[in-house]
């Protein structure tokens, strides 16, 4: 279910008073694909619930360029919302992670495979909590851009 912060943070509130792990998961998620699906297949893998933090359009056109996103940051919430594992999206417009992570402390933060532990930019973030970072998916071979380039080209 697409929730507000707050909306959120009373959800993961009752999670976490049940005994429930939480992770969280982050991205564009810009014409999805199956690599995504694996990345949130495996964060979800990570814990009881998952959170997914949605880039808005803004962040979305200043970290990919012009005519991005294709879709409209409602509509790639919805899209996340309804897969099996994800719990709980929230649309997010900062520049990184950072303020959320700290805000719902989550027991793990996932990212995928393009990222060592070691490279994660939030991982003093996570550890300065308690949480942990985990890689997940699988191989980074599947892009949006790519599939872009090829539903241009045809």
């Amino acid at each position: 279910m697409v929730l507000t912060e707050s909306q959120l943070v009373d959800a993961i509130g009752h999670d976490r008073a049940e005994g429930k792990s939480i992770a969280f998961a982050n991205g564009c998620f810009d014409l999805l694909h199956v690599g995504h699906l694996r990345y949130l297949q495996g964060a979800a893998g990570e814990a009881d619930r998952l959170i997914v933090a949605v880039n808005d359009d803004a962040s979305v056109a200043a970290l990919k360029g012009a005519g991005r996103p294709i879709l409209a940051a409602d509509d790639r919430a919805e899209l996340v919302a309804a897969l099996r594992g994800v719990d709980y999206v929230v649309v997010f417009s900062d520049a990184t992670v950072e303020r959320l992570l700290l805000l719902l402390k989550p027991d793990v933060h996932c990212k995928g495979t393009d990222y060592t532990v070691d490279t994660v930019p939030e991982r003093a973030v996570v550890a300065s909590y308690g949480g942990r970072t985990a890689i997940v998916g699988d191989p980074k071979q599947h892009a949006t851009r790519e599939l872009l380039k090829r539903i241009a080209g045809s």
